[in-house]
Protein backbone atom coordinates (compact mmCIF):
# COMPACT_ATOMS: atom_id res chain seq x y z
CA UNK A 1 0.00 0.00 0.00
CA UNK A 2 2.81 2.28 0.94
CA UNK A 3 3.92 1.95 -2.96
CA UNK A 4 0.96 3.20 -4.28
CA UNK A 5 0.88 6.21 -1.72
CA UNK A 6 4.28 6.95 -2.82
CA UNK A 7 3.53 6.78 -7.00
CA UNK A 8 0.30 9.03 -6.42
CA UNK A 9 2.37 11.43 -4.17
CA UNK A 10 4.29 11.58 -7.78
CA UNK A 11 1.69 12.03 -9.67
CA UNK A 12 0.53 15.11 -7.30
CA UNK A 13 3.85 16.48 -7.50
CA UNK A 14 3.34 16.64 -11.24
CA UNK A 15 0.25 18.45 -11.14
CA UNK A 16 1.94 20.94 -8.52
CA UNK A 17 4.97 21.73 -11.05
CA UNK A 18 2.53 22.23 -14.05
CA UNK A 19 0.09 24.24 -10.99
CA UNK A 20 3.36 26.25 -10.69
CA UNK A 21 4.10 27.01 -13.66
CA UNK A 22 0.46 28.54 -14.81
CA UNK A 23 -0.04 30.27 -11.86
CA UNK A 24 2.56 32.55 -13.79
CA UNK A 25 4.19 33.29 -9.92
CA UNK A 26 0.98 33.07 -8.07
CA UNK A 27 -0.59 36.04 -10.28
CA UNK A 28 -3.63 33.45 -11.02
CA UNK A 29 -5.68 32.61 -8.45
CA UNK A 30 -7.18 28.89 -9.10
CA UNK A 31 -3.95 27.77 -10.34
CA UNK A 32 -2.22 29.32 -7.33
CA UNK A 33 -4.65 27.56 -5.42
CA UNK A 34 -4.01 24.21 -7.33
CA UNK A 35 -0.16 24.56 -6.90
CA UNK A 36 -1.08 24.46 -2.84
CA UNK A 37 -3.86 22.00 -2.85
CA UNK A 38 -1.50 19.29 -4.57
CA UNK A 39 1.39 20.23 -2.68
CA UNK A 40 -0.21 19.57 0.43
CA UNK A 41 -1.31 16.09 -0.93
CA UNK A 42 1.49 15.15 -2.70
CA UNK A 43 3.65 16.03 1.03
CA UNK A 44 1.29 14.47 3.04
CA UNK A 45 0.95 10.91 0.63
CA UNK A 46 4.76 11.06 1.08
CA UNK A 47 4.19 11.50 4.66
CA UNK A 48 2.02 8.31 5.06
CA UNK A 49 4.25 6.35 2.56
CA UNK A 50 7.74 6.95 4.77
CA UNK A 51 5.83 5.63 7.43
CA UNK A 52 7.05 1.92 5.69
CA UNK A 53 9.33 2.36 3.89
CA UNK A 54 12.63 4.05 4.16
CA UNK A 55 13.50 7.68 3.37
CA UNK A 56 16.26 7.39 0.79
CA UNK A 57 14.03 4.82 -1.61
CA UNK A 58 11.19 6.69 -1.33
CA UNK A 59 12.52 10.23 -2.02
CA UNK A 60 13.96 9.01 -4.45
CA UNK A 61 11.24 7.36 -6.50
CA UNK A 62 9.01 10.01 -5.27
CA UNK A 63 11.22 12.90 -6.94
CA UNK A 64 11.86 10.52 -9.93
CA UNK A 65 8.68 9.81 -10.84
CA UNK A 66 7.69 13.66 -10.06
CA UNK A 67 10.61 14.84 -12.57
CA UNK A 68 9.99 12.44 -15.19
CA UNK A 69 6.40 12.95 -15.49
CA UNK A 70 7.04 16.93 -15.42
CA UNK A 71 9.40 16.52 -17.91
CA UNK A 72 7.14 14.14 -19.89
CA UNK A 73 3.91 16.53 -19.66
CA UNK A 74 6.15 19.54 -20.24
CA UNK A 75 7.19 18.33 -24.04
CA UNK A 76 3.51 16.55 -24.54
CA UNK A 77 1.47 19.81 -23.06
CA UNK A 78 3.76 22.92 -22.74
CA UNK A 79 6.07 23.07 -25.33
CA UNK A 80 9.38 22.18 -23.88
CA UNK A 81 12.23 21.24 -26.20
CA UNK A 82 11.69 17.45 -27.34
CA UNK A 83 14.99 15.64 -27.96
CA UNK A 84 16.71 12.60 -28.19
CA UNK A 85 18.97 13.10 -24.92
CA UNK A 86 16.21 14.57 -23.38
CA UNK A 87 14.18 11.36 -23.35
CA UNK A 88 17.08 9.23 -22.74
CA UNK A 89 17.68 11.20 -19.76
CA UNK A 90 13.75 10.55 -18.95
CA UNK A 91 14.53 6.82 -19.35
CA UNK A 92 17.65 6.66 -17.35
CA UNK A 93 15.70 8.49 -14.32
CA UNK A 94 12.37 5.86 -14.75
CA UNK A 95 14.87 3.19 -14.79
CA UNK A 96 16.57 4.23 -11.25
CA UNK A 97 12.78 4.26 -9.91
CA UNK A 98 11.95 1.00 -11.52
CA UNK A 99 15.54 -0.62 -10.34
CA UNK A 100 14.67 1.15 -6.62
CA UNK A 101 11.49 -0.32 -6.58
CA UNK A 102 12.69 -3.63 -7.66
CA UNK A 103 15.63 -3.61 -5.10
CA UNK A 104 13.57 -2.07 -2.01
Amino acid sequence: MAWVLLVLAGLFEIAMALSLKLSNGFTHLWWTLSFLGTAVLSFGLLSYALKSLEVGTAYAVWTGVGAAGTAILGMIAMGDEVSLPRIACIALILAGVIGLRTLA
